[in-house]
């Protein structure tokens, strides 16, 4: 079975850092696309970076570039979030997600993603 589980979350204040883990287990990460994906109150689920496991690309949302970095562990099992610059509006419930590449439509759109971990609150405040 896939399996996803994040970690890392919490209150930090504007300017500061977390960094997020997703654990993940059942697959290998060659194939497959691996995101972050985010949630505020009242806002529609919103996809933050994404790793490509056939190329070990990554990619970030204007928002985010320059502050925010996707990576993996040398043993492709665990992807990373770092977050550095929070800022208040970066507050929102973070979700790991993955899909096959094969099966991927739209990478921006939450509901192309199969597998989801559960959600890890971070809290920026200002």
């Amino acid at each position: 079975d896939v399996q996803l589980q994040a970690s890392g979350g919490g209150l930090v204040q504007a300017g500061g850092s977390l960094r997020l883990s997703c654990a993940a287990s059942g697959f290998t990460f060659d194939d497959y696309v691996i995101a972050w994906f985010r949630q505020a109150p009242g806002k529609e689920r919103e996809g933050v970076s994404y790793f490509f496991g056939s190329n070990g690309e990554t990619y970030s949302i204007d928002s985010v570039k320059g502050r925010f970095a996707i990576s993996t562990d040398r043993a492709r099992t665990t992807v990373y979030l770092q977050m550095n610059s929070l800022k208040p509006e970066d507050t929102a419930v973070y979700y790991c997600a993955a899909v096959h590449e094969g099966g991927i439509t739209h990478i921006a759109d939450h509901e192309s993603f199969d597998y989801w971990g559960q959600g890890t609150l971070v809290t920026v405040s200002s």
